[in-house]
């Protein structure tokens, strides 16, 4: 498993790459002030990474009970995300809708687009994370 030093690196940069990416591109597909999807971006960084935080221990904890290894195939790795995605849309639905005044329908619609965004790019920022740092195995 990951030590919790490892887990802070893996949640701040996956974070702070995404912002930099999720921002600019948000203010232009929403036709939103860079501001306005910049707050919702720093809350929703900051929720999510405490969400990554939990959710990944949760998942690794799991997996080596039911399998004995944290090894994720393609197929584990499509479902990890998904349900990330979708734990993370649930906590951030009612922010989004409140802060931009937007309805519940017209905030899903936003964060869905946001979340197939966070959906690809989970999936390549975590499997290039394995690639560089890799699990240590066990002694």
């Amino acid at each position: 498993m990951r030590s919790p030093l490892d887990r802070l690196r893996h949640a701040v940069t996956f974070e702070l790459l995404a912002l930099g990416l999720a921002v600019p591109l948000g203010a232009v597909l929403f036709h939103l002030p860079v501001h306005d999807i910049g707050v919702v971006g720093v809350v929703s960084a900051t929720l999510a990474t405490l969400w990554n935080l939990i959710y990944n221990l949760l998942f690794d904890l799991v997996l080596r009970w039911r399998r004995g290894t944290t090894a994720k195939s393609i197929g584990l790795r499509v479902i990890h995300a998904v349900l990330f995605e979708a734990g993370l849309l649930a906590l951030l639905l009612p922010f989004m809708a409140w802060y931009l005044g937007l309805t519940l329908v017209e905030a899903l619609v936003m964060d869905l687009g946001f979340a197939a965004f966070y959906l690809v790019y989970a999936f390549a920022f975590n499997c290039a994370y394995d690639w560089l740092f890799p699990v240590p195995r066990p002694a």
